[in-house]
């Protein structure tokens, strides 16, 4: 079980705790098991919190398993009394409140850790620069006794980061993770999730290795990814990024053709599919030029990994592989998890997470669909894991930022899905599947251009819809009902209102018009050899409705980021252009093609989807649009009106 978290301000280490403890409590035999945290921040705080959790994980497993506890993270299990439904004894309510009482003291100690966390146990973390360290791991907990109702091995995993190292971002951490756990338990089956994303069912992993096991043809069930769920959502989906629709729909769909794609977390691998085995080869790995490799130049110089890839490969896996002295194995792990340990080697090429673009998930899963694996979704009621939405617009633009400049760059590489459906085995439909994600970012500029027409035809008096006295008008007419009321169904076949679907489409323009612009932005300039894409981390918040203190949290929000000036612009622009072909109306009519009704719903329609941002132009703090903001909107407003001739109109 692999959990990793970057940044212990963003992701602050108490959720990273949760997450943790709600899978070393999971419904399956311990001495299988082995939970390993990569931290990419190298921080003491968060190593700290895992100490502190396995502590607290030995009375709250044996608590959850003694009386069968169906959310096994704590936060969300004490976040509300216990269920009335049945006589409650003495002796659990004694319990309980013995298990609240020493999870508070949990989370106020990883509170406090910050001003005095150094003791001994924390001395290597003493002269840690982050980005610049050795490799730190330290085995946390061993099932030394092999229990099957004990507690899994817990596993701490800093890589080392060196400055003028490459490090690829999580496909890095990830891959050192799969090594790490080569040479230490060599699981065949490996479960990753992101630091937010708890245990939400404690038979999960049961029902995972159903969906691994459970077909005749292995091919058929190369990865197992559940959809990703949330808790606390705010009602409605009011940041359009709850994703319900392309998941139980869109994804769904994908599962007859090769499967849903690889989400990066939530999911269930085969070792030996990471390590280059093609379907059918049992006891080989054979795959494009992997074949005629000697294994030292696919997995490294390590003598251990060799020998367990080996394993893996050819299905002799040992019973006991998960009750060795892993702490003998610590020095071999580090020598793995160094920052130089790729190089010459097939890591994030033919094996392992794929490098070449910050949605390492979406190429690595196309990579396992290119080579003939179909993938299948893992839906259970109640959702197998659940995470944290991302709340506001910094922090959901700044995720469609990641996700649509990650997706652009696998569009440019020789992995792309394009070229995967004419040389590999790629089905051509699931080429289709996935350029529509892919193109995301292309996507910006027909919408702007969309948003931009209407209010260049009312600043420049002309048209390009019919006129509505027209019998031709009727067809945008219906191209606009029939778009928005298909919208429609599928949102309430989910199970969600008319305004969820609303706000999604909203957000839809919103993101279009400012995160996939500056991830598309982006991929340009790194094409151009001009600059670097820049993996952000999103800011993981542990909220949910009981407990949230936020006055308005659907509210959208602002900051000084660069991507709500082209937002504004646009807004700016259409508020313009209604002003004057309103003002028009009442001048003398010159016969020439003025715009008509179209060009005023088209701009209408335009700014009722910017509402979060009119409302922005207005309000105060974090819910007003900076000024800043504002003037350099103001200027590229000024420029188009320019363009369209407005300045010099008579």
């Amino acid at each position: 079980m692999f959990v990793t978290t970057a940044d212990p301000k963003l992701e602050p280490p108490i959720i990273t705790a949760n997450t943790v403890l709600s899978l070393l409590a999971v419904e399956y035999p311990a001495h299988k098991l082995a939970c390993y945290v990569s931290d990419d921040a190298g921080s003491p705080i968060t190593f700290y919190s895992l100490l502190e959790a396995s502590k607290f994980a030995k009375l709250w497993v044996p608590f959850c398993k003694k009386y069968n506890v169906g959310v096994r993270a704590p936060f969300v299990y004490f976040s509300s009394e216990p269920q009335a439904s049945q006589a409650l004894s003495q002796e659990f309510m004694d319990d309980w409140r013995f298990m609240k009482n020493k999870y508070e003291e949990l989370s106020q100690r990883i509170d406090d850790a910050a001003s005095h966390y150094m003791d001994d146990e924390l001395a290597d973390f003493s002269n840690i620069e982050r980005g610049n360290h050795p490799s730190l791991i330290k085995v946390i907990w061993e099932n030394k006794q092999g229990l099957e109702d004990g507690i899994p091995h817990l596993v701490y995993v800093a890589r080392e980061k060196r400055p003028k190292h490459p490090h690829h971002y999580k496909a890095g951490a990830m891959n050192v993770l799969a090594r790490v756990s080569g040479v230490m338990t060599n699981a065949p089956f490996m479960l990753n999730v992101d630091c937010d994303m708890f245990a939400n069912k404690p038979e999960v992993i049961l029902h995972g290795m159903c969906l691994l096991l459970g077909f005749d043809d292995e091919v058929s069930s190369g990865f197992v990814q559940a959809p990703q769920q949330f808790y606390g959502a705010l009602k409605d989906d009011p940041f359009g990024n709850q994703l319900v629709v392309l998941n139980f729909i869109t994804g769904v769909g994908f599962g007859g053709i090769q499967g849903p794609f690889y989400g990066g977390t939530g999911c269930f691998h085969r070792r030996k599919i990471l390590y280059g085995s093609a379907p059918g080869l049992a006891g080989v790995s054979k795959h494009d030029d992997l074949s005629d490799k000697e294994p030292q130049r696919i997995y490294g110089d390590s003598r251990e990994l060799m020998e367990s890839a080996s394993r893996i490969i050819s299905g002799k896996i040992r019973e006991t592989s998960c009750n060795n002295n892993l702490s003998s194995r610590v020095e071999v792990a580090k020598r793995v998890a160094s920052c130089s340990y790729e190089f010459n080697t097939c890591w994030g090429k033919q094996i392992g997470w794929a490098y070449g673009s910050m949605t390492e998930d979406i190429l690595t899963g196309l990579r396992i669909h290119s080579m003939g694996w179909k993938s299948v979704y893992l839906i259970l009621d109640p959702p197998a894991f659940l995470g944290s939405a991302p709340t506001g617009g910094p922090a959901s633009l700044t995720q469609y930022k990641r996700w649509s400049t990650g997706l652009l760059e696998i569009l440019f590489i020789k992995s792309s899905p394009i070229i995967a459906a004419f040389s590999k085995q790629l089905k051509f439909r699931m080429c289709l599947a996935y350029l529509i994600v892919i193109v995301w970012p292309l996507r910006s500029i027909g919408e702007i251009c969309y948003a931009l027409l209407p209010a260049y035809c009312l600043l420049a008096n002309t048209s390009f819809l019919p006129k509505a006295s027209e019998a031709v008008f009727v067809i945008p007419l219906a191209l606009f009902l029939i778009s928005n009321i298909h919208s429609l169904i599928e949102y309430f076949q989910c199970g969600l209102s008319a305004r969820a679907c609303w706000n999604n489409q909203r957000m839809h323009r919103i993101f279009a018009m400012t995160a996939w612009l500056f991830g598309l932005l982006a991929v340009l300039l790194k094409i151009l050899g001009l600059s670097e894409t820049i993996f952000e981390v999103t800011r993981k918040d542990q909220q949910s409705d009981a407990n949230d203190t936020d006055k308005d949290p659907g509210r959208f929000t602002f900051d000084n980021s660069p991507m709500f000036v082209s937002g504004t612009a646009v807004l700016l622009v259409n508020m313009v252009a209604l002003a004057v072909g309103l003002l028009r109306l009442h001048g003398p009519v010159d016969g020439g093609p003025s715009p008509g009704l179209g060009e005023f719903a088209c701009s209408v329609w335009v700014v009722f989807s910017f509402w979060p941002f009119v409302r922005g132009l207005v309000g105060r703090g974090s819910y007003g649009i900076p000024l800043p903001v504002i003037l350099k909107a103001a200027v590229l407003a000024s420029l188009f009106m320019q363009f369209c001739g407005f300045g010099w109109v008579h």
